[in-house]
């Protein structure tokens, strides 16, 4: 990688203020003090090593999970200044770790020509948040070493051997009185530790489970970078073109695309800023549909595919089917919000606007064959977007002539106060009806499906509209679907999926799931979307009143809480539930439906790439990605009717 020829030594740490307040408003700078909060610390630090990689200075990064939840991340750098700080009069180091907003990536004389951490906040606010933190520097022929104790300084830095390596190791263990929780998930990091890899061509990241009896080791360099991330992605996917289409080009903006159509009919782009995620896009991601839209409507119009009298094809008719990863890096980036996830420097969009428009119209000349398999499913897509047009409208029209534009079927609430109300999708007639008569009809709604949906991982829109199954619940919901959703427009603030705890209820909610993920996303990312969690037993005895267990571990301490009682096992009837038809209205109403005593498990999308993975992998065509799914988790499986 080429190296950014820069000074990086004391000097190019600006302190902007002090250290303040952070331990006592975690949420402030790393988003909450939650598993995701938690995960964020890792991030932070293995950050610091990319921007050197980034800097071409690192090539390797190595992660660990100690045993008692201790994070070790060592990268083979520059490591950092150890000088006296001109400004702090304390090392440049410790200054780094106890100074918010000190760091190498502020100003032009910076250590740094691009950075994702821009606000320096990333190893103190670490360090803050930590119970201890030691952190181990090679530069200047010396090994040096200090340590914090929840963001003070007990051992200052010194000198503690010779060394001709340089590079930065951290270790911290998260302090337990601040975050929910300091046992981190192997799974959830290994995935971020993938995507810099794939981001940060060449460079070599390892992530290390020490807690395990058999500790778990993975291993990630990819010299393909942008190309090797979308075969990733599409590992499970039907391909039109086999290779990505690759683009790179260096300049004050670099820029780093990839492009791969599938048979799928969803759009998966994912746009990096300086290796951030910008999930709501921006800029580059502007530049890069306007000319992938120009570009195959050119190629289209230029080799009669399109003939005159034909409009244009849309964006989204080009962009059906497509996975495409975008990343640019860009010196100093504005970011809309604090939260980092819209570029808005507006030159961005021309720098990859012209990159895209030359080297994207060359490719399609190139390949003609590829050209034409892409255009075709974008003209079929065109056709099916118009079918799903006049579906719209007649399902419109329809609606305006009868006396209720509501699902027939649908039981609702008293209230319109969308933010107080409720609809619960409820999985069969009867269980409906239990549901309906236990209520409480000031703000609960009932809509009862019966029978399987549509599966529209495998359908296009214009299936949708009109769907018997599928149309009581947008109507329900009221906000559209797909472009045309407005979440301003839900009628209920909570919408609630209440099935079956078997095989048929799992398939229900994966259906439902797979539909609001696909054509009604917003309504997930905004925490509108539940889970019901009815009972799965019943404990019962003449005179007492009657236990409910939602799993298993409930069961065992429920039994053991009433042996304490004096109430010995065999005196007690256990029903297990199979369906929500066999509870009357009373027991639903008490065990599922209740505020009070109801168990709701909010839907979030932590990761989009990894539920658009996991949803192609249910739902999708490819039957062996499935097999696999369920072979590596059948271990997790409980209560599975035969």
């Amino acid at each position: 990688m080429e190296k950014y020829e820069h000074k990086y030594g004391a000097e190019q740490i600006q302190v902007l203020e002090g250290l303040e307040a952070v331990r006592k408003r975690p949420g402030m700078y790393i988003g909450s003090t939650s598993i995701r909060g938690l995960h964020h610390l890792v991030y932070e630090i293995v950050d610091n090593g990319v921007d050197e990689a980034l800097a071409g200075y690192c090539t390797e990064i190595n992660i660990a999970i100690e045993k008692g939840n201790i994070i070790s991340v060592e990268d083979n750098g520059r490591g950092i200044p150890v000088e006296i700080h001109p400004k702090t009069g304390i090392s440049t180091a410790e200054t780094v770790y106890t100074v918010l907003h000190a760091g190498g990536k502020f100003g032009g004389d910076s250590g740094y020509k691009v950075s994702g951490g821009l606000h320096g906040v990333g190893a103190s606010v670490v360090n803050a948040l930590s119970a201890w933190t030691e952190v181990t520097i090679q530069r200047d022929g010396g090994i040096y070493q200090m340590r914090f104790e929840k963001g003070k300084t007990v051992k200052k830095l010194e000198k503690i051997g010779e060394s001709s390596k340089t590079g930065t190791k951290v270790r911290f263990l998260a302090d337990d009185t601040i975050f929910e929780t300091t046992d981190y998930d192997f799974e959830t990091l290994e995935t971020r530790i993938r995507e810099i890899a794939f981001l940060t061509k060449g460079l070599k990241l390892t992530i290390e489970d020490q807690r395990l009896e058999e500790p778990k080791k993975s291993e990630f360099c990819f010299e393909g970078g942008l190309k090797s991330f979308v075969e990733y992605l599409n590992k499970n996917k039907e391909k039109i073109n086999k290779d990505p289409i690759y683009i790179e080009k260096n300049g004050d903006v670099p820029v780093e695309i990839a492009i791969q159509y599938t048979t799928n009919y969803s759009e998966n782009i994912y746009s990096f800023v300086n290796n951030i995620n910008t999930i709501e896009g921006g800029t580059h991601l502007e530049g890069f549909k306007r000319s992938l839209t120009k570009v195959f409507n050119d190629y289209a119009r230029g080799h009669n595919i399109l003939k005159d009298k034909d409009g244009n094809l849309q964006g989204e008719d080009i962009r059906e089917g497509i996975t495409a990863v975008i990343s640019v890096k860009v010196k100093e980036p504005q970011f809309e919000g604090q939260t980092k996830t819209k570029l808005g420097n507006s030159e961005v969009t021309g720098v990859v606007m012209s990159m895209m428009n030359e080297a994207l119209a060359s490719f399609l000349e190139e390949n003609p064959n590829v050209a034409k398999a892409v255009l075709e499913k974008c003209i079929s897509a065109s056709r099916a977007r118009e079918a799903a047009r006049k579906a719209r409208e007649l399902v419109r029209r329809k609606s305006a002539l009868e006396t209720t534009t509501l699902p027939g079927k649908l039981a609702d609430c008293s209230s319109k106060v969308a933010e107080e109300c409720e609809v619960y999708i409820v999985e069969g007639d009867s269980a409906g009806g239990s549901a309906k008569q236990g209520r409480d009809r000031r703000y609960q709604a009932i809509l009862p499906l019966w029978g399987k949906m549509l599966n529209v991982e495998k359908a296009r829109a214009d299936k949708i509209y009109g769907n018997d199954k599928l149309n009581p619940v947008i109507v329900a919901v009221g906000a559209g679907i797909g472009s045309d959703f407005d979440i301003t427009k839900i009628r209920y603030g909570k919408v609630i999926i209440m099935a079956d705890a078997d095989v048929d209820g799992a398939h229900i909610r994966t259906l439902l799931l797979t539909f609001f993920f696909r054509y009604m996303r917003p309504l997930i990312e905004n925490g509108n979307v539940f889970l019901a969690q009815p009972p799965l037993y019943k404990l019962s005895k003449k005179g007492m009143e009657d236990v409910y267990c939602y799993t298993d571990e409930d069961l065992d301490k429920a039994y053991k809480d009433l042996e304490g009682k004096g109430i010995a096992r065999d005196q007690l009837g256990l029903q297990r539930y199979k369906g929500l038809g066999e509870m009357n209205p009373e027991q639903l109403w008490e065990t599922t439906m209740n505020p009070e005593t109801r168990i709701l498990v909010k839907v979030t999308m932590e990761d989009a790439i990894k539920a658009d993975e996991t949803f192609n992998i249910l739902m999708g065509d490819e039957v062996e990605p499935r097999r696999e799914f369920i072979q590596k988790n059948a271990k997790y499986v409980k209560n599975l009717d035969v």
